[in-house]
């Protein structure tokens, strides 16, 4: 997808004003914060969880070239097969041609963010292959032509009046006046036109949480069982991975997974979890006749030693996103491309460059609520403050802001002078607001009040003694 992080200052704009959107997140916040913080309450050692898993992705992190060598190997004694892709386009070029090999016509996908990272599904309906996507959230913005919003809820900004609508726009097989109101119904209909496609498919790709360096496994974790249709009905199973999703051992990444779905959606585990090793052995009932594993870097290596290597701890459970004012005020969309949120405003200028992402790391209060809740300790509001100093180096700010912070550090590194000026500004905005009458437009004790249920002050409040005073020609108290 083409990026228009650039203009995330319009599209928030937008999103703002978009009430069913307002209701969706809403409803997202409650949901996700209630689920994780109760799922973490009935877990004593989780943040002993935390520093393990921290403690383990950056040992891999720091041995990456060694883990993924003994990932291969195990891969390819289990008589799979791993491609090695630098970027988007090796990766889309190397999935095509497992595609054309089968004479594939359709492919089923799982979810994976990295296929839309390298815009997979487009690149394969240019070339005549068609990808049908098998989480019902990604079925429902694939009918509507629309990227994810969020990275485990893809369809979370979409009402369920809007999902029957692209319903009955595209199942034309159906009665037209069936009944669709009810989320069951929906769901219903849904399963049973992707049941055909599973059946029909010459391919399934999908993605992965976890790759395991000690037994050539790939993890994947779903709600919905899509994932295993996906990689077990058709003849070839293709899983896309980013080079940093390995772990050393399958105990790696049972810890992993303990710290994943209780920071994701609140479950001690996810309905299914699903190991993947090699293709379909001789006693096996089912499996792929073939395995393929496509690594991709696509950026990745030029994130280690740098002050944004400890973004690639990242395991994709959204907790970032699900806390942060920001993201909850304008969705996922508003942040131009494929990865919203806190982790998005890191990751995204790391992949795409920073002169292609400029907003996304000022999209932030930098309150520390992503870093709080954040199973892998990652530091985002730290490395959002790194690409803020990335921007002003290179002269990505407008002149005026940059000779604005210029001076304002430039000040602040002062004290005399700092308290000096301070004061005199605000005696400039005192007598300037008393005289032109500005300062009446300034919300005080009422707002505050009303947002904290607090009672209204007794007696006379500062901005009425200040008004009094100034009609009497003094000064304020």
């Amino acid at each position: 997808m083409n990026a228009t992080s650039l203009q995330f200052k319009e599209n928030a704009h937008r999103a703002i004003e978009d009430e069913k959107l307002k209701k969706a997140l809403g409803t997202m916040k409650v949901g996700f914060r209630q689920k994780r913080a109760a799922a973490v309450a009935k877990l004593p050692e989780f943040e002993d969880l935390r520093d393990t898993g921290r403690d383990l992705k950056n040992h891999v992190l720091e041995n990456l070239d060694h883990y993924l060598t003994v990932f291969e190997e195990r891969v390819k004694a289990e008589g799979g097969h791993v491609h090695w892709c630098r970027d988007a386009e090796e990766a889309r070029q190397t999935i095509l041609k497992i595609c054309r090999d089968k004479g594939a016509r359709t492919v089923t996908k799982g979810k994976s963010m990295i296929a839309e990272e390298i815009a997979l599904n487009h690149f394969l309906e240019e070339k005549g292959i068609a990808p049908i996507e098998t989480d019902l959230g990604e079925y429902i913005i694939q009918l509507r032509h629309e990227p994810p919003s969020h990275i485990i809820a893809p369809a979370i900004h979409v009402s369920k009046e809007a999902v029957a609508d692209i319903f009955r726009e595209t199942h034309k097989q159906y009665a037209a006046d069936r009944p669709l109101s009810e989320p069951r119904q929906l769901l219903d209909e849904a399963r049973d036109v992707l049941r055909g496609q599973f059946i029909q498919a010459d391919v399934g790709i999908t993605g992965a949480n976890m790759l395991i360096a000690e037994t050539g496994s790939t993890v994947i974790v779903t709600n919905e069982g899509n994932g295993d249709l996906t990689q077990l009905l058709p003849k070839t199973h293709v899983v896309l991975a980013s080079i940093e999703k390995v772990v050393p051992t399958l105990d790696d990444a049972c810890t992993i997974l303990r710290l994943l779905a209780r920071s994701a959606t609140g479950q001690e585990m996810s309905s299914y979890t699903t190991f993947s090793t090699g293709p379909r052995r001789a006693d096996d009932r089912d499996g792929p006749e073939e395995f393929h594993v496509v690594l991709i870097d696509n950026g990745r290596s030029g994130m280690l030693g740098t002050e944004f290597q400890e973004m690639l701890r990242c395991i994709r459970c959204a907790a970032c996103m699900n806390h942060c004012p920001v993201y909850g005020a304008v969705g996922g969309h508003a942040y131009g491309w494929v990865y919203p949120g806190p982790m998005g405003s890191v990751l995204t200028p790391a992949l795409i460059g920073i002169e292609n992402s400029a907003p996304l790391p000022n999209a932030s209060t930098l309150c520390g609520k992503c870093e709080e809740v954040c199973p892998m300790r990652i530091p985002l509001p730290r490395m959002l403050r790194h690409w803020r100093e990335k921007e002003f180096e290179r002269h990505l700010p407008p002149a005026r802001l940059r000779q604005a912070f210029r001076f304002y550090a430039w000040i602040a590194t002062r004290p005399k002078l700092w308290r000096w000026y301070t004061a005199a500004v605000a005696r400039t905005l005192s007598i300037w607001g008393g005289k032109r009458g500005r300062i009446k437009s300034l919300p005080m004790a009422k707002p505050w009040t009303d947002a904290r249920d607090m009672p209204a002050p007794e007696g006379e409040t500062f901005m009425q003694r200040y008004k009094r005073q100034q009609k009497a020609g003094g000064k304020a108290a």
